[in-house]
């Protein structure tokens, strides 16, 4: 259980002052000079003994991205905020634009510092239109107070823009988003180069999540050891956890990593709804990762080891709740018409596969299949898999794998019920 002294997001409710001042009273832009002043190696060394992963799915060890940037390169070196926030499921990063978007200003100075980077960009979802508008005053407020911008109090020239997305979850991959921020197509690129040798405008580039970068100045703050003595080894830290669904509260909340899934509901949503038997299956990390049965459900902690071993992921943290009210083919059905709706259309296993998974599982939610096109869907989902230039064709096949590794049984007696109903109505 997290104390109130350890949350980092003290204003993710928007309860007190969101403007700068409201800010600098929870202790942000609190000697961040003096951490800039240190030099840029004191912070990212910080950042990886803090054990930070990467809060927007993949779970990458933050510090040690920050040090894949050139030390000395003659061109610009970019740091971008990936706010684009598309996936099913997530919304906390909309709560951190929202009301504590200095968290975040600061975060990404201290990172772009330590990066040798003078330029960041923040690529805002399409949607977010009233998220943009906070984070562009609360922007507008370091500048007047000189905290950022051209010789600035902290003594590293720096600039932060907000670059509005229009609306396309393929954006959210890294390197679609900076084909986007140049005013491209959206289009993932092939890796290798990767972004912090050749990304955006052709220069050095990291790209990370808006949480990922907010928590960085508190990380320095209070200390390396006492971010990686919350959570579990090799999962620290504190996390923004978004439930929704199915239960008596859908909330976003910090907790600790490795914080008990059913704790997690019990404490902060009021359990599930009808209670803990009537419930179904949970999608612990947003839409992309393998739904969970109710009895894995129960035992599992939230982080991103204890997830890996069942076979799911704890992605953004995204948890959706589905009970026994709920047609569990249909909800992966709706899912796999997100993703090939989605798909950017560049790569033939995803462009194709996408929408043929959406077309089996029609007919699957109906019962007019036959039961061995379930392992027929299961083969092109590995097909898929693993063979695209992004995650999309990642994103796509699991859940559809979830369904079929979980749920099989739902499938075969939708199929047996379809059958026996058109074999009477036959006879007749």
């Amino acid at each position: 259980m997290l104390h109130d002294r350890d949350r980092i997001f003290r204003n993710i409710y928007g309860l007190h002052d969101v403007s700068l001042k409201g800010a600098m009273s929870r202790g942000v832009w609190d000697g961040t000079k003096f951490f800039i002043d240190k030099g840029h190696d004191y912070i990212i060394d910080e950042v990886k003994k803090s054990g930070l992963r990467g809060r927007g799915g993949a779970g990458f060890p933050t510090g040690l991205k920050w040090s894949f940037m050139p030390k000395a390169d003659a061109r610009p070196s970019y740091l971008v905020i990936n706010a684009d926030e598309s996936e099913p499921g997530s919304c906390k990063d909309r709560e951190i634009l929202r009301h504590d978007a200095h968290l975040m200003i600061e975060g990404a100075l201290l990172a772009s510092f330590a990066m040798r980077a003078h330029t960041c960009y923040v690529y805002v979802r399409g949607e977010y239109i009233r998220e943009r508008e906070a984070l562009q005053r609360a922007i507008d407020e370091a500048y007047d107070a000189k905290l950022i911008g051209k010789n600035n109090v902290h003594g590293w020239d720096f600039d932060i823009f907000v670059h509005h997305g229009a609306g396309a979850y393929i954006c959210g991959e890294e390197t679609a988003m900076l084909e986007s921020l140049e005013g491209k197509k959206g289009q993932p690129r092939l890796k290798p180069p990767f972004p912090a040798n050749v990304g955006l405008y052709g220069a050095p580039t990291t790209i990370n999540n808006v949480e990922s970068i907010a928590v960085a100045g508190e990380i320095l703050r209070r200390g390396s050891a006492w971010f990686a003595a919350l959570g579990k080894p090799n999962n620290t830290g504190t996390k923004l956890f978004q439930i929704s669904g199915h239960v008596e509260r859908p909330c976003v909340v910090e907790e600790e990593m490795g914080i008990p899934l059913k704790e997690l509901i019990d404490k902060h949503c009021g359990g599930i709804r009808g209670g803990w038997d009537n419930l179904l299956a949970v999608i612990p990390g947003g839409s992309s990762v393998r739904c969970i049965t109710a009895e894995q459900a129960e035992a599992v902690t939230m982080d991103f080891d204890a997830l890996g071993k069942l076979g799911s992921g704890l992605g953004t943290a995204a948890v959706i709740v589905m009970d026994k009210s709920t047609d569990i083919i249909g909800a992966i059905r709706r899912i796999a018409y997100f993703y090939k709706h989605e798909s950017c259309g560049q790569c033939t296993p995803c462009r194709e596969g996408t929408g043929w998974m959406w077309r089996v599982l029609e007919r699957m939610e109906r019962g007019e299949a036959e039961k061995r096109e379930i392992d027929l869907l299961f083969d092109v989902t590995k097909q898929v898999e693993g063979h695209t230039i992004c995650a999309l064709g990642d994103a796509a096949a699991w859940p559809v794998q979830g369904l079929i590794n979980n749920f099989r049984s739902v499938i075969e007696a939708r199929i047996d019920d379809y059958q026996a109903k058109h074999s009477r109505m036959a006879a007749e």
